[in-house]
């Protein structure tokens, strides 16, 4: 059973992940590349910065992969594109010196037919890489907290 931090965690998370309308808190390839918030510029630190996010998207996609619930949706995906995606999108949220390039999450995810239950394993599997690379829990949560509005453009299924 998980432990009260680890359900919050979830339940924050749960609200998460692979972006919405990106809306101000990333940069897209034809505008400047501005942090979301340049007071998480420690936080991206405390991920290991670029390096860092890299060993963490790689270890979550495997993750991924080799997770029963998540592996129809990455399996026979381009999978390295969606590492160099991932790893942008974490830097720009993250404050870092990174461009974020790829298509809107409503876009990127409105043919997958991903529920909440979908959803929310995905968000274990990133909590598991990240606890697998000794990102605080606070630096966790503050990564999470950014992607969680974004839920709504991710879950394209009741």
């Amino acid at each position: 059973m998980k432990n009260s931090s680890q359900k919050f965690l979830a339940l924050l998370s749960g609200a998460l992940l692979f972006t919405a309308t990106l809306s101000a808190n990333l940069a897209f390839a034809d505008e400047n590349p501005a942090p979301a918030d340049a007071s998480l510029l420690p936080v991206y630190q405390q991920f290991g910065e670029k390096a860092g996010l890299v060993a963490i998207v790689d270890d979550l996609m495997v993750n991924l992969v080799t997770d029963i619930r998540t592996r129809a949706f990455f399996a026979d995906a381009d999978q390295k594109h969606i590492k160099l995606e991932l790893v942008d999108q974490f830097c720009v949220i993250l404050g870092g010196p990174c461009t974020y390039t790829g298509k809107t999450m409503h876009e990127s995810h409105k043919k997958l037919a991903i529920n909440e239950a979908d959803f929310n394993a995905l968000v274990e599997d990133l909590q598991l890489a990240m606890n697998k690379h000794n990102v605080p829990f606070r630096a966790q949560n503050k990564l999470l907290e950014k992607l969680a509005p974004m839920h709504r453009e991710v879950i394209t299924k009741p």
